[in-house]
């Protein structure tokens, strides 16, 4: 005779028999949602570490731009200071040099009547010259403790970083380099370095990322042609989802149109600065819209190699 088992029983034996069945199962499942749990945890930390790593390098680098902001400040208002010194210091000289053309003057006209009078008066003139002189020195002397602390002027060896900055700013440069370069003095370096600066700048300014400057250096015996094409209305356009040449038909370009870019000279702050540098060193500047394409900036110097930045005298000879 059989004896029925309890179904409590039963059933504890069936849940034990499908563990048995499926222990692997099991086994896979839990190791599986372990890993799942360990991958999350170390998901977690490492995002959070980065998170920790970003906010210190953050608050680093606002300690460090707040202290270059008042270190900015500093020098900015010493340097202010110094130009109120050498503008007063200026006036100081002017002053005395008017004083001596004055006595000079006198003296002429007295040397005629009583030489012992312009003995006087040259010695009188020996003196505040003298002081005109020390004035001066202390000008150049404020100058050039402004100059140092500013640290070195940028000039052509700096034209490779410029063009880095200005792509990392959404302009596509192309650099072209024709000719032997020249050995220029650095306030001529600095010039065309400025004028460069300031031509891609407006470059991206006024057409905006996407916009590609073509800058061309062009080296002569004696001289240097800088030229900065950008191409700042197509650029424009094909932001606006529209090709550039279907709207430069539509615009209907005529040669009125071109003759007006040629003779219409630009102005503004900008552009002034450019011609007046370009002027400085003996050069010839042209700043002209292209219709239908863009912008292009020329500085010539025929003689920059020679140009002292303040008559164009060749200061050595051929």
């Amino acid at each position: 005779m059989t004896v029925a088992q309890h179904p409590a029983r039963e059933g504890e034996d069936a849940v034990d028999a499908w563990l048995i069945a499926n222990a692997t199962t099991l086994v896979v499942v839990l190791a599986a949602a372990s890993a799942v749990l360990l991958l999350a945890a170390i998901v977690l930390l490492v995002s959070w570490l980065h998170a920790r790593a970003a906010g210190r390098r953050a608050v680093r680098e606002r300690a460090a731009a707040e202290r270059q902001t008042l270190e900015l400040e500093l020098t900015l208002a010493e340097q202010g200071s110094r130009l109120k010194m050498v503008r007063e210091l200026h006036e100081i000289a002017v002053h005395s040099v008017s004083v001596i053309i004055t006595q000079a003057e006198g003296a002429r006209y007295a040397a005629s009547q009583d030489p012992s009078v312009a003995a006087r008066s040259a010695a009188t003139i020996a003196d505040a010259a003298r002081e005109t002189l020390a004035d001066l020195r202390r000008v150049m002397t404020v100058v050039h403790d402004g100059e140092v602390e500013a640290g070195p002027q940028p000039g052509l060896s700096s034209v490779r970083e410029l063009f880095r900055v200005m792509r990392d700013g959404g302009l596509g440069v192309e650099f072209a380099e024709s000719g032997e370069r020249l050995e220029l003095r650095h306030g001529a370096e600095l010039a065309v370095f400025r004028i460069l600066q300031e031509a891609l700048s407006n470059s991206l300014d006024h057409g905006g990322p996407g916009t590609t400057a073509k800058v061309t250096f062009t080296w002569t015996d004696d001289g240097l042609q800088v030229l900065v094409e950008d191409d700042g209305i197509r650029a424009e356009a094909i932001r606006n989802g529209l090709d550039p040449y279907v709207e430069a038909q539509k615009q209907g370009y005529t040669i009125d149109d071109d003759l007006a870019a040629l003779t219409n000279a630009p102005s503004g702050r900008g552009i002034t600065e450019m011609r007046e540098r370009t002027e400085l060193f003996g050069g010839v500047f042209e700043a002209r819209p292209v219709p239908g394409v863009g912008f292009t900036v020329q500085a010539v110097f025929p003689s920059i190699r020679h140009h002292n930045g303040v008559h164009g005298v060749p200061l050595e000879r051929r």
